[in-house]
C-alpha cells in the first residue's frame, strides 16, 4: 500500500508504535483519525515524500500500535499521552523538530503536542476539527445527532465494546458514511480493507472507546488548564465543506483564540475528505509546507 515506504515499529515505554517512513528532506509526521489507521495517508504520503521525510504512525489504541489497558482516570488514552507517544517516536527516528499533520483524533493529539512541546513543532495542520473543549461546550441537539458516537463510545466498558463487536463492519462503516457525508465508493478498496482488518478486533474496539472516554474527562481538564495558551507556530486549518463541522461552525474561526498564525483551506467533500480528495489534500499541504520551511 505504501510503495517505497519502510514499515517499522518502536517500543516506547509501555507501548509500541507502528509506522511507515520514506523520503528525504524536512520531516513530517502524519496522524490519522477515527475509525481509521495510518493507511489513511496512503495516497497523500507518497506525494509529500517527493520533498520531505514522511512518517505516518498509528495512534495508541488504533492500527498496529499497542492498545494498553486503560487507567481509572483515563490518562492512558489522553491526547497528552498520545502526543507523548508520537514525540518519542519522532525523537527515536532522529527528528527533534518536524511538521505535524493530523486528521480528526490525530488532529486533536497534534494540537496537544503543539501545546505541550512547542519546541518540536515547526508547523501544525489540523483537519476537520474544532477544539475539543469548544465542541463539548457547544453541544446541542444538532451536534449530538451528528456526532452521537462521542457520547456512545464514552459509556462504561464493556457496554459499547460488546455492541460494536456484534457487527463491527456495520458500526464503523455507519460512522464513515453517516456523519462523514460519504459513500462507500469514496474509499479506496485497499485502504478500506486495511481499516476493516483492524476494526474487526476487540482490542481496537476497546482502544478507540478509551480514546473517547479520555476526551470526555481528562482531556477536558487539560484543555481548561490551557485556555490562555496559544499555538505559536504556523497553523493550517483544513476542513470538508460538506462535513458536519463546517455545517455547524465557522471552523477556522474556532481556532482564532487557540492559534496565533492561521491559514485556512476548504476542501470539497465531507469529514473524510482525505480519502475522497487525496490529490487536493496533497496539493494544499505542499503549498502550506513550502511557505513554512
Amino acid at each position: 500500500m505504501f510503495e517505497g515506504f519502510k514499515t517499522g515499529s518502536r517500543k516506547l515505554g509501555d507501548v509500541t508504535i507502528s509506522y511507515v517512513v520514506a523520503g528525504n528532506g524536512p520531516p513530517i509526521l502524519l496522524l490519522h483519525g477515527y475509525p481509521q489507521t495510518k493507511a489513511l495517508w496512503a495516497k497523500v504520503a507518497p506525494v509529500l515524500a517527493q520533498d520531505y521525510t514522511v512518517v505516518c504512525a498509528d495512534l495508541r489504541g488504533y492500527g498496529d500500535s499497542s492498545k494498553p489497558a486503560n487507567t481509572p482516570d483515563n490518562s492512558a488514552y489522553s491526547f497528552r499521552t498520545m502526543a507523548a507517544d508520537q514525540l518519542a517516536l519522532m525523537r527515536a527516528l532522529g527528528f527533534a523538530r518536524f511538521h505535524l499533520i493530523g486528521h480528526d483524533r490525530g488532529g486533536r493529539a497534534a494540537h496537544r503536542l503543539a501545546l505541550d512541546h512547542p519546541e518540536a513543532v515547526q508547523s501544525l495542520t489540523v483537519m476537520d476539527i474544532i477544539p475539543t473543549l469548544l465542541a463539548y461546550q457547544s453541544t446541542n441537539q444538532r451536534f449530538a445527532q451528528s456526532y452521537w458516537h462521542w457520547f456512545f463510545l464514552t459509556q462504561r466498558a464493556p457496554f459499547p465494546e460488546r455492541l460494536i463487536a456484534c457487527d463491527p463492519d456495520h458500526f464503523y462503516q455507519s460512522s464513515l458514511l453517516g456523519w462523514g457525508a460519504a459513500k462507500l465508493t469514496d474509499f479506496n478498496a485497499e485502504m478500506l480493507a486495511e481499516y476493516r482488518r483492524v476494526w474487526r478486533t476487540a482490542q481496537m474496539h476497546h482502544g478507540s472507546c478509551c480514546d473517547y472516554r479520555a476526551a470526555a474527562t481528562i482531556d477536558l481538564e487539560h484543555d481548561r488548564q490551557d485556555l490562555q495558551r496559544r499555538v505559536e507556530c504556523p497553523t493550517f486549518v483544513m476542513y470538508g465543506v460538506a462535513g458536519a463541522m463546517a455545517k455547524q461552525f465557522d471552523v477556522p474561526q474556532t481556532w482564532g483564540d487557540r492559534c496565533t498564525d492561521i491559514t485556512a483551506c476548504a476542501i470539497e467533500g465531507g469529514h473524510f475528505f482525505v480519502d475522497e480528495q487525496p490529490d487536493a489534500v496533497a496539493e494544499g499541504l505542499r503549498g502550506f509546507l513550502a511557505a513554512h520551511l
